[in-house]
């Protein structure tokens, strides 16, 4: 089975959110993905990163943000993982409409849920949040003639 990773470091600022749009649908385009599942990672994608720099490191510029990816024959994985405050009760940010920020909307969980297969997230207050995604990828069917 073909596997493959890629890891990126980058620092926490806003105009790093488009960039890893773009990774996303580029591995997406890759894999063959339908046009949709590719616009729901990079929403995904997106809103994970984006709460890491305004979330978790407070929009402080001076933070590293981590993007992992590992692509197997049957899933893509995603971690997104930040150093910062973490999260106080994972189970209401993952409420819709909750958020810290008053200016957000409080959905970033919310479409992560709905458009990935699988959702985890783990928190620790002052060390950081993980939060893993996987898409499970569908096979195409071997057609013998």
């Amino acid at each position: 089975m073909k596997t493959n990773q890629l890891n990126l470091t980058f620092s926490s600022i806003p105009e790093n959110v488009s960039i890893t749009r773009l990774l996303i649908a580029s591995v997406g385009a890759q894999l063959d993905l339908p046009l949709n599942d590719i616009e729901e990672l990079k929403v995904a994608v997106s809103e994970a990163v984006s709460n890491a720099i305004i979330h978790g490191y407070k929009n402080n510029p001076s933070h590293i943000v981590y993007l992992d990816l590992n692509i197997t024959g049957d899933s893509l994985k995603i971690v997104v993982k930040d150093e910062g405050c973490g999260i106080t009760d994972i189970d209401q940010a993952m409420q819709p409409a909750f958020s810290t920020d008053p200016e957000r909307m409080g959905l970033g969980f919310v479409f992560m849920q709905s458009f990935m297969d699988e959702l985890q997230v783990d928190s620790t207050l002052e060390v950081g949040t993980t939060v893993t995604m996987i898409k499970h990828l569908k096979q195409t069917p071997i057609v013998s003639h």
